[in-house]
């Protein structure tokens, strides 16, 4: 069985295909139940953000099995598999494991270093330890996922090369500037109550809202996050900063009334359709302000409308090259009249008569050919008395600067970090209103600068992923020690029961003995080679040493694959320890058997 993710993201999707093929919580099931119940597939785990989707498996063939959980994911996300298959990626063996140690230390997210996916990861684990979708192969990789994200945030300064998304959007609503100082004293309405919402919650109230509104629509989780941020962050003492944040709970149909009196929303809902509507911002934008909203586009047309014209009349027939003329270097930029004295400066008489007749609506017909000595002097004369009416050489001007058009400060500012979409889109034409959603943050965060401890990550993944790759192989080859030993402890009860026969005579303190010397005996004997092979299979090709195992002890096929279903079956998905009795009781010496070399189940499951 080998390690197959099939998925989309950010970084292979539009944000629109990846709202359409976004998973709710029950489509998340079902997809692991349909998974695990088809053919190549033995484990499976779906880690579902608001930036990607990916589906990870144990599988037996690659190209079924790529099949398979392509057609899966289109069947579940609602998108048809022509169209999705352009946007999906496929990770195979040392390739998946190193993509998604990569997602877990954040090198893969929108907002490089942030450290919500180890959340995600971990609850996208618990779901198929739930459902029993994810056996040794899946534990083993999310356990260790979640310890190399802890590793790569408490050993470099990932975190400086970037933030949460719940901070970057808050900065990108705040124009680029410190998110804490642009929110302190503003009203913030909270749509949800999951991790994001969570998270934005306490973001907002760590930089010191004057109050928090909590809005979900299971009325009990919004109480208990309101309850939960009063308490760490109300009244707090003034030696432990400035914040006072009133924080309460409503039901979702208070959000029309909240929205009038917020400053800041942030939406993050699993509601598959939208929650705020631009109607509803826009009655918000009215009941603040006292005016209906406008959208953008009308009112830039009206203002421009009363601006300076650029032109007069029509351009219809005129005798000069435009382009060349308004938008050429040499007569600077645009935005002059094309009938003042900077549009005309240059010219030769021919084109100036021209020129001039075109501004009186006259008719001159065009010169052909080349210049006179005669146009020349003419134009030379007109230059010499503009000069001495003047006093000086007329010179091409600087067009006067066109008016900007004003712009209002925003009165409501939208977070919308949902997926699919909680906010219609439509909201950000409304004037006083600023919108912030997942596909705009995708291309703010685009030329997002790189910290250098992210070179440090990349190397910390290249390492854990070797380790793991080498865990794996020296695994493989566990069923294979544990049937030997099985044998062995069957050899030993055999041998001692004929014993008994034997020597019928025998107490129980001198059978007890012959027992125990006899099992030492095979302790030692297969200490060696078991350790041995162990660290020989760690390595890069170490596979075969299984295989040689078996057939040097003559081990039934049947009896290693035995082992093997009852480590997957496990209740915690993690192989057993090579000492368990179920395989025959014959005891060794854990410090015998080298654990140095071979760490325990346990060691490996602990998060």
């Amino acid at each position: 069985m080998s390690l197959l993710v099939v998925g989309l993201s950010h970084r292979s999707a539009p944000v629109s295909v990846l709202e359409r093929a976004a998973l709710s919580a029950d489509a998340q099931i079902k997809l692991l139940q349909d998974t695990v119940a088809a053919e190549p597939a033995a484990e499976a785990a779906v880690l579902a953000t608001c930036n990607r989707i990916e589906l990870y498996a144990d599988v037996d063939k690659f190209h079924a099995g790529v099949a398979e959980l392509s057609t899966l994911l289109a069947q579940h996300s609602g998108v048809g598999l022509e169209e999705l298959t352009p946007y999906l990626y496929v990770h195979y063996e040392d390739r998946a494991v190193h993509h998604f140690f990569s997602v877990a230390c954040g090198l893969d997210s929108m907002v490089v270093g942030e450290g919500q996916i180890l959340g995600q990861i971990k609850d996208a684990l618990a779901t198929a330890q739930e459902l029993h979708t994810a056996g040794r192969l899946l534990n083993d990789l999310f356990q260790q996922a979640l310890r190399v994200g802890k590793r790569a945030h408490s050993e470099t300064g990932i975190d400086r090369a970037g933030q949460s998304l719940v901070t970057f959007g808050l900065e990108q609503l705040s124009s680029g500037a410190p998110a804490d100082a642009w929110l302190k004293g503003k009203r913030a309405l909270v749509i949800g109550a999951g991790s994001m919402s969570s998270l934005a919650a306490a973001t907002l109230a760590r930089a010191g809202v004057a109050e928090l509104v909590v809005a979900n629509r299971t009325f009990d989780r919004a109480e208990r996050l309101a309850a939960l941020l009063a308490e760490q962050y109300g009244q707090r003492p003034a030696e432990q900063g400035d914040l006072d944040v009133l924080a309460r709970a409503v039901p979702m149909e208070s959000v029309p009334g909240e929205l009038t009196r917020a400053d800041v929303v942030v939406s993050c809902t699993g509601a598959t359709g939208l929650v705020l509507t631009a109607d509803l911002v826009a009655e918000a934008v009215e009941g603040r302000t006292g005016a209906p909203a406008v959208e953008r586009a009308a009112d830039s047309a009206a203002v421009r409308s009363g601006l300076p014209p650029t032109s007069v009349g029509s351009e219809d027939g005129c005798p000069l090259d435009l382009s060349a003329v308004q938008g050429s270097a040499v007569q600077g930029s645009t935005g002059f009249s094309v009938m003042g004295e900077a549009a005309v400066a240059g010219m030769d008489a021919a084109t100036l008569e021209q020129h001039a007749a075109w501004v009186d609506n006259g008719t001159v017909d065009r010169r052909e050919g080349r210049r006179t000595p005669e146009i020349d002097t003419e134009a030379v004369a007109a230059l010499a008395a503009a000069a001495a009416t003047l006093g000086r050489v007329p010179e091409r001007r600087r067009p006067e600067p066109v008016a900007e058009v004003p712009r209002p400060q925003p009165v409501l500012s939208l977070l919308d970090l949902a997926m699919p979409r909680d906010i219609d889109a439509a909201a950000h034409r409304l004037l006083g209103v600023r919108l912030v959603d997942i596909e705009s943050l995708a291309e703010a965060s685009a030329d997002a600068p790189m910290a250098a401890d992210v070179d440090q990550v990349r190397r910390i993944v290249a390492d854990e992923v070797a380790a793991f790759d080498a865990a794996q192989r020296a695994a493989h080859i566990t069923p294979t020690v544990v049937a030997l030993r099985a044998m062995a402890a069957d050899v030993v009860a055999s041998e001692i029961a004929r014993l008994d026969g034997r020597l019928p005579g025998l107490d129980d303190k001198q059978r007890g003995e012959i027992t125990q010397t006899v099992r030492r005996v095979v302790d030692k004997l297969l200490h060696a080679p078991t350790v041995r092979v162990k660290q020989l299979a760690a390595e890069p090709g170490g596979a075969g040493y299984a295989d040689a195992l078996r057939t040097l002890f003559d081990l039934e096929p049947e009896t290693v694959a035995a082992v093997s279903r009852a480590d997957d079956n496990s209740p915690d998905g993690n192989s057993r320890d090579e000492d368990s009795a179920a395989f025959g009781g014959l005891y060794f010496d854990r410090e015998n058997f080298d654990s140095k070399n071979f760490e325990s189940a346990e060691n490996r499951g602990r998060a």
